[in-house]
């Protein structure tokens, strides 16, 4: 007999426990030009990995989140995802596949966002492939300026910055960098970005069955995280410029960058907000930080790192310089991030 899902969920799924291979599946049905799913592993790799003498890039994580990671598989951005069940890190073993699958012999850079499960995981993984004659870099993201600590991590979270690392030292990788410059070029974006959230939902997690947390109507969570995760504060919901300018001073203390700086700003929805309020935030983003003494010139507005049906968005602000701009801009072909190809 099939059990249904419980009732105070409306999600368009099987069985709560196939949520994420049944999604894997699927992805790799919708885009098997770009990409692979072994499912024994339970990793997406890109359909020509591995590529020889190419540096591979390899990430992962909680599912949940999409389309990180397995959306940015494909030319110009990551050789394989691990992905671990909803909010759940992937294990060593996935992670070690994923590295033995897109080695071409010039090494792997495992990016690696800053939660305690991923951390530990990815470490032992860089261990057990370095016995098996594969070298790892370890590239940690840690961009939110929200909490210092949380119910994930000892420092700060990885959050946005993770989609413009990717991309940018994915194209430093298909363009031939060696293993040391393809993590060096990751570590520079993560020194250079900073970004901060905030929600005006919970989300719920088909496990569960029931949302994360309670936010009251006229309300928001200020400084979340995407794991439906508590903020720094709770306080009644602003107009868009208002909240804009609270995340802006945010990240902009703590980033300090050069006046008149070229930025990349990314609006990033949480999976629940449309794209008519994303682009409403952005023009606030954009006229905000131009009165700040900063150049947009480049811009990413979308939902690429979400946290399932949560209605919120985050603030992710890049200092650019020359190579990272020409980086950012070099052609990617993957199911989520498309362009030059």
């Amino acid at each position: 007999m099939t059990t249904s899902a419980p009732s105070l969920m409306k999600k368009f799924i099987n069985e709560p426990s196939d949520v994420l291979k049944e999604s894997l599946s699927g992805l790799a049905a919708a885009h098997g030009d770009l990409l692979r799913y072994d499912a024994d592993a339970q990793i997406v790799v890109r359909r020509d990995a591995p590529v020889k003498g190419k540096v591979g890039l390899v990430s992962g994580g909680g599912a949940g989140h999409e389309p990180l990671h397995g959306g940015f598989v494909g030319h110009g951005m990551l050789d394989a995802a691990c992905p671990g069940e909803v909010f759940t890190s992937p294990v060593p073993d996935q992670m070690l596949a994923a590295t033995k699958a897109v080695d071409g012999g010039a090494g792997v850079v495992h990016i690696v966002k800053n939660y305690t499960g991923d951390v530990l995981n990815f470490k032992m993984a860089a261990e057990d492939a370095a016995d098996e004659g594969v070298e790892v870099e370890s590239v940690l993201v840690d961009d939110d300026v929200a909490v210092q600590d949380s119910l994930y991590t000892a420092g700060r979270r990885g959050v946005g910055a993770t989609v413009l690392l990717e991309k940018i030292a994915g194209a430093a990788a298909e363009r031939g960098d060696d293993l040391a410059a393809v993590a060096a070029i990751g570590r520079r974006v993560n020194e250079r970005a900073r970004s901060f959230g905030v929600a005006v939902s919970s989300c719920t997690p088909p496990a569960s069955g029931k949302p994360m947390f309670d936010l009251p109507d006229g309300e928001m969570e200020v400084g979340i995280g995407i794991h439906g995760e508590p903020g720094r504060r709770r306080e009644a919901v602003r107009p868009a410029h208002q909240i804009v300018e609270t995340m802006l001073e945010a990240v902009l203390s703590d980033l300090k960058p050069a006046a008149w700086a070229s930025v990349l700003a990314f609006v990033n929805g949480m999976g629940g907000t449309p794209l008519i309020e994303l682009y409403l935030l952005y023009n606030e983003v954009d006229t905000q930080l131009r009165a700040a003494g900063l150049n947009p010139t480049r811009n990413l507005v979308g939902s690429y790192i979400t946290s399932l049906e949560m209605a919120g968005a985050s603030i992710t602000v890049l200092e650019l310089d020359d190579e990272l701009t020409a980086l950012w801009d070099a052609p990617v072909h993957t199911p989520a991030l498309r362009w030059g190809v």
